[in-house]
């Protein structure tokens, strides 16, 4: 079964990439070049992902698999989640986003028991038939008062997930993190839904009991 990958972002189509590998039964393809950046103007990160998914679809004519994935901090409020890609402005790096998400916690009156996370990723696949399926992986940790580690990318050097022994997403081994990532329980997800024996869903954007597939 051959998908398009909605994602322009390198980093993130890698990870993809190597989450659904084992699958064995997705080919997946990239984003053609030509094809515009999609405005990420939803309210929610399964809205995002939906939108990009829809609009690869239709640009290419082919199934489209797309995610938007948030960083929701307790002490925030749930920021920077839909905007964490643009947490300190609209072209941000990842260090400028780190900067700013561990500025705005050490201003914080409390700054060691206010640093609880979680890590959302929203998947979706759309279809040229109008159908789509839908998968949500969550991962939950704290926030390191610094960076560390070399591996990942974004927010990865200062999330530490509760499952990883202390150890941030930037200081495990590819495959260790994907075993536990928001991202990885996502993708899973939804290579389950997509199975060619799984069947057409009853409705867009749900699984076949009716509900958004979640993996957490």
């Amino acid at each position: 079964m051959k998908f398009v990958l909605a994602t322009a972002n390198p980093d993130k189509a890698a990870e993809i990439r190597a989450i659904l590998a084992p699958s064995g039964h997705l080919e997946l393809l990239a984003r053609p070049q030509e094809v515009p950046e999609v405005e990420e103007n939803g309210d929610s990160l399964l809205a995002n992902a939906r939108l990009k998914a829809k609009a690869l679809m239709k640009s290419t004519g082919m199934p489209a698999i797309a995610d938007d994935t948030g960083l929701e901090v307790e002490a925030l409020g749930g920021a920077p989640g839909v905007r964490s890609s643009r947490f300190a402005g609209e072209v941000a790096t990842y260090a400028e986003n780190v900067a700013k998400l561990l500025a705005e916690l050490d201003a914080l009156p409390d700054r060691g028991g206010q640093r609880a996370a979680r890590f959302v990723t929203a998947a979706v696949v759309a279809f040229p038939d109008g159908t789509e399926r839908s998968a949500i992986g969550s991962v939950s940790g704290t926030i390191a008062f610094q960076a560390r580690g070399e591996h990942g990318f974004g927010y990865d050097p200062v999330f530490v997930p509760d499952e990883a022994g202390g150890r941030t997403f930037a200081e495990l081994p590819a495959e260790a993190k994907h075993a536990i990532s928001h991202r990885g329980r996502a993708m899973r997800a939804l290579a389950r839904l997509v199975r060619p024996e799984a069947g057409a869903d009853p409705s867009p954007g749900t699984t076949p009991d009716g509900s958004l597939d979640r993996d957490t």
